[in-house]
């Protein structure tokens, strides 16, 4: 059995990457009300009062949940059998296109987040300060474009030396989750080897990120009762808190 440091992490970790929403704070709850009210309102318009609604947990975490937010939009719809032309990054959010839809949710994210609707989940905190109080290097990684309003909103942003987001990925070219891409980019911002790297995500879409990339160890949060999958998908250990890294090995 691989030793354990007291933080429940193979011997040889040095950095720790951490998703945002759903590890670091409660924003899935914020994100799938806001996926709901956008993909009904669409399928409502489409298909009429009859329309099949969005389901805010299994379809969010088996569509949208860690994914870019365009790869979220096409994955979802491919679902219900419905195809739309992509549009531009810049629609306008009543656009019927694959980035206005996107772009219609990020709305109504931004309203929540500004009226207060964030909060950390206090066992990722205090994981977060025992990971840095022993030396480990730490890294955000999201597929969101508002990681870093998120991480301002609850006092967080400097618990973080790197920040990989939705848009640095967009910058850098990176393919989002499932891909390894962003975790790979954190892990060399942070100057660790893949090895060397612990990844942390509740998505399906990040463990098989995580299992991807090869990483040193993958820790799946389940919050919602999924830790069958996250072995699934490629989770060396599933806890449901953090903060329960520190109370055993």
């Amino acid at each position: 059995m691989t030793e354990k440091t007291g933080l429940g992490l193979p011997k040889g970790i040095l950095a720790c990457l951490f998703d945002l929403d759903g590890v670091i704070t409660k924003t899935a709850v914020v994100h799938a009300a806001a996926w709901k009210r956008t993909f009904d309102a669409f399928l409502r318009q489409r298909d009429g009062t009859d329309f099949r609604q969005f389901d805010d947990i299994t379809d969010y975490d088996e569509y949208v949940d860690g994914r870019p937010r365009a790869d979220g939009v096409r994955t979802f719809l491919a679902s219900r059998g419905v195809e739309l032309p992509e549009g531009e990054p810049d629609d306008p959010p009543d656009a019927p296109t694959v980035h206005g839809l996107g772009n219609r949710k990020n709305e109504l994210v931004l309203e929540l987040i500004r009226a207060g609707g964030v909060e950390v989940y206090e066992g990722t905190m205090r994981y977060v300060a025992a990971v840095r109080a022993h030396g480990l290097r730490t890294a955000v990684v999201s597929s969101s474009a508002n990681c870093r309003e998120v991480l301002r909103s609850v006092g967080a942003e400097h618990l973080f030396d790197v920040r990989v987001d939705g848009i640095v990925a967009a910058d850098r070219g990176l393919p989002g989750k499932p891909r390894p891409d962003t975790f790979l980019a954190a892990a060399r911002d942070l100057g660790v080897e893949r090895q060397e790297a612990a990844v942390f995500e509740d998505a399906l879409a990040g463990m098989d990120a995580g299992r991807a990339g090869h990483f040193g160890y993958v820790v799946g949060v389940d919050r919602v009762g999924q830790a069958d999958a996250l072995y699934a998908h490629g989770a060396d250990r599933v806890v449901r808190d953090l903060a329960e890294l520190l109370e055993r090995p």
